[in-house]
């Protein structure tokens, strides 16, 4: 089999770039990227079909790509391919690329197009570009499919705590009772979510163990597939959340993207971002009323009442103050709402297990399919 040629190239020799510019205050339906991914949405938007590189702070370096039009944010470069080069194989090729340890500045790192463009790089023909982004978007996809599984799970699941714990709809022939949440059916109370749930504060500075692999809950892994980062102590820059298993977790970094990740079966030394407020039960078997909870329309209402901060990307919530939520309950019914719930929440899990793998297995192939150590004509000819 005829060897491939790759050729030699600086990054910059094989793409265009430009810096993001300040993001504009009406909302929209074009996705907002910084440094830390999506943060919010705008009626208009800077670029198309582009790659977006981390520009500033803790998320500088960090690689998205945008198949649509989008607007790239002051915080972000827009990277976008030149002739003969295709933009999901550049995408893939970028994740490959060290950025992260070649910024400038020390408490505030940056990125530049300098040092984007001076990454050297071997790039082979647009054809063979395009068999190895295909191959590798086919598990994307698989990975898609995975998600869009769990979403349909996800609103079944809240459908049914919508017709059970907001308009109880399965007691309408029974008895009701006022409340300061209106009335109720009999026999229930309003409990605030400070009876049944905690917020924990433990907190670890992954820098003291430089060595120690971590597995990190961040808003960009989040945002990458749920999928958590594998980082040395040394690489995380600040002190983060320790976590455990059966806990929830909720962004209070600009909440009107709602990102709430139920967690579980943890490996040792699991962290979270601190942008995250991670919830846990007060007995264990409350675990999937809490995340039905925490993943309800009515908390996300109430947490959005409470925002603070001018601009989408700055917007946060004071935790303590969510644990004020109230919502009206009956113990029977949560432990059978519990029963009916919890193998729904265990098969999302297992399909993000399953996700995970894939990601995993991507992610082995993917320096040694951008380097040619791997023919990808002899990957389809085996499949």
């Amino acid at each position: 089999m005829i060897m491939e040629e790759w050729k030699e190239y600086k990054l910059g020799d094989v793409s265009v770039m430009k810096n993001g510019k300040k993001r504009p205050q009406s909302n929209g339906c074009y996705p907002v990227y910084g440094g830390n991914g999506i943060m919010d949405y705008s009626s208009e938007y800077n670029s198309d079909k582009t790659i977006i590189v981390g520009r500033v702070g803790a998320y500088c370096g960090c690689v998205y790509k945008s198949e649509d039009k989008c607007w790239v944010s002051d915080n972000a470069i827009a990277v976008s391919p030149k002739d003969n080069v295709d933009l999901h194989f550049l995408y893939y090729l970028m994740k490959t690329l060290d950025f992260h340890h070649h910024h400038i500045g020390g408490a505030q790192p940056l990125m530049t197009q300098d040092i984007i463009g001076s990454f050297d790089v071997r790039i082979p023909g647009i054809i063979y570009q395009k068999k190895i982004s295909s191959f590798l978007a086919n598990i994307d996809d698989k990975i898609e499919v995975n998600r869009r599984i769990n979403e349909n799970l996800e609103q079944q699941a809240q459908a049914l705590f919508k017709s059970w714990f907001v308009d109880f709809e399965p007691f309408r022939d029974g008895e009701f009772v006022e409340s300061e949440l209106g009335m109720i059916p009999k026999g229930w109370k309003v409990k605030e979510l400070a009876d049944i749930a905690e917020i924990s504060k433990i907190s670890i500075n992954p820098q003291k163990q430089p060595q120690t692999e971590f597995k990190h809950y961040s808003i960009p892994s989040y945002d990458d597939g749920m999928k958590p980062e594998i980082q040395l102590g040394e690489d995380i820059k600040s002190n983060k959340f320790v976590i455990r298993n059966k806990m929830t977790l909720f962004s209070k970094l600009n909440p009107r993207i709602k990102r709430v990740w139920f967690v579980d079966k943890l490996d040792d030394n699991s962290i979270c971002s601190t942008e995250f407020v991670p919830y846990h039960a007060k007995e264990d078997s409350h675990s999937t009323l809490l995340y039905s909870l925490i993943n309800s329309q009515g908390f996300y209402d109430f947490v959005m009442s409470m925002v603070n901060g001018a601009t989408g990307s700055h917007q946060r919530f004071h935790p303590e103050e969510s644990l004020n939520y109230r919502i009206a309950y009956n113990e029977e019914y949560g432990i059978r709402y519990c029963k009916v719930v919890t193998p729904i929440l265990n098969q999302i899990l297992e399909n993000r297990k399953e996700s995970r793998r894939l990601a995993e297995l991507r992610d082995t192939l993917l320096p040694k399919l951008m380097s040619g150590e791997i023919n990808i004509n002899e990957i389809n000819s085996s499949h």
